[in-house]
């Protein structure tokens, strides 16, 4: 048995917004647009919705902050190439939709992919109703001229 160690930072995107800010008025509405996102594109794989909340909740020395109201992390992979086998510690990917005090917050730790950066931060903006670029860490995601395969 041989053991890796690779110290690599974990970029988080994140955004930000208000219900009045949202196309939608849910969170599960929020949870079901990116199901949905993720099973109409051709290179993705939705795998599962993790109810984070509900299973924290239920363990006896499950913590949650108290502004937490729902915390949902949406399981998929984007399956365009495989590697190596260590390639599997950092798949799939994830984004994590959380209300907290009211307001919805997306997140997703950066991918090694820039085109699946680029479409994960599309899905986040596209929930606003303006959609302007709230994202934190703009630019770090795609290139010019880079595109996933199309749906």
């Amino acid at each position: 048995m041989k053991q890796v160690v690779r110290e690599i930072a974990l970029p988080i995107f994140n955004i930000e917004m208000e219900f009045t800010e949202c196309r939608f008025d849910t969170i599960e509405a929020i949870v079901s647009y990116f199901e949905e996102q993720v099973r109409k594109h051709r290179a993705a794989r939705y795998i599962a919705t993790f109810n984070h909340l509900q299973h924290t909740t239920g363990l006896t020395e499950g913590i949650v902050a108290d502004d937490i109201e729902a915390a949902y992390n949406i399981v998929f992979c984007f399956g365009f190439s495989l590697q190596d086998a260590e390639q599997l510690a950092t798949r799939p990917r994830s984004i994590g939709v959380c209300h907290c005090n009211g307001r919805i917050s997306v997140s997703f730790v950066e991918a090694p992919m820039p085109v699946a950066n680029a479409l994960m931060e599309q899905w986040a903006k596209s929930l606003l109703l303006d959609e302007k670029p709230h994202l934190l860490n703009p630019g770090r995601s795609g290139q010019e001229g880079d595109a996933l395969p199309a749906p």
